[in-house]
C-alpha cells in the first residue's frame, strides 16, 4: 500500500532531487565534519549501537560501531546537540526528520544482512569521513552496491535487505538520518501516527534510558 502513495516512488536508492534538503547538507559538510572530528577525539568512549538499542546486538554486537545521537523519535540529547551546534542548526531544517546521529564504523567492521520493517521511513547518509580506499568500504542494498564519498549523500530504502563492509584500516563516519517518507493523504496521517507510536514504544524508551546512563558517564569523562 505504501508505494502506491509514495511521492518518491519505490526505489532502492533515491536522488538528491527527490530530497532537496540534501543539497544544503552537502554544501555544509565540512562544517559538520569539523564537529564530528571533535566528537571523535573521544571515539573509544562513545556508545556502541547495541549499548543504546539492545535489539541491534545481532548486527552490532562488538565495539566497532559507535554512535553519537542527536535525537530519535521525540527524544533529544541536549548535551550532544550543544557540542555540535552547527550540525543541529542544519538538522532543524530537514523536513520529516525522525532520527539523527553520527554513525561511526571502525576498521574491519562488517554489518551483516538486515532490513528495516517500516516502509514509512527513508534512510539518509552524508559521507563525512571515508577511507582512502573507498571502494573497500561499501554497502549493498538489495542487489545494488554503493560506497560513500565525503560530502555526498547516499539515500536508500532500508526495508530492502542491506549489508555493510569496512574492509579498510580507517574509520568511516556518516551523518545518519531517518526521515518520514513523503506520502500522499491519507497515508501521510497514518505514517505520522505510526512514527509517534514508535516514539512511545518500549524499544525507544529503553534506548532513552540507556542513552541517559551513557551521557552521565561521558560527562564525567569530559570533566
Amino acid at each position: 500500500m505504501v508505494p502506491a502513495y509514495s511521492k518518491v516512488g519505490d526505489s532502492v536508492f533515491f536522488t538528491n532531487e527527490q530530497f532537496p534538503f540534501s543539497y544544503e547538507l552537502e554544501a555544509n559538510w565540512k562544517v559538520i565534519r569539523e564537529e564530528l572530528d571533535q566528537v571523535m577525539l573521544n571515539v573509544d568512549d562513545l556508545p556502541n549501537f547495541h549499548d543504546i538499542s539492545p535489539r541491534q546486538v545481532r548486527i552490532a554486537g562488538d565495539n566497532l560501531w559507535k554512535t553519537y545521537f542527536f535525537w530519535a523519535f521525540g527524544f533529544k540529547s541536549k548535551a550532544n546537540c550543544d557540542r555540535c551546534p552547527e550540525t543541529v542548526k542544519l538538522l532543524k531544517k530537514v523536513p520529516g526528520l525522525k532520527v539523527a546521529f553520527f554513525s561511526i564504523l571502525a576498521p574491519g567492521k562488517h554489518i551483516p544482512e538486515h532490513r528495516g520493517k517500516h516502509k514509512g521511513l527513508i534512510r539518509y547518509h552524508l559521507g563525512l569521513k571515508v577511507p582512502e580506499k573507498k571502494e573497500a568500504c561499501r554497502i549493498r542494498v538489495a542487489d545494488q552496491f554503493a560506497h560513500w564519498e565525503e560530502g555526498k549523500s547516499l539515500i536508500f530504502d532500508d526495508t530492502f535487505y542491506h549489508e555493510v563492509w569496512n574492509d579498510t584500516d580507517e574509520y568511516r563516519a556518516v551523518l545518519f538520518l531517518d526521515i518520514a517518507r513523503p506520502l500522499r493523504f491519507p497515508l501521510s496521517l497514518v505514517n505520522g501516527l505510526v512514527n509517534f507510536m514508535i516514539g512511545v514504544s518500549p524499544i525507544v524508551q529503553v534506548a532513552r534510558r540507556n542513552h541517559a546512563t551513557w551521557e552521565k558517564h561521558f560527562e564525567d569523562i569530559l570533566k
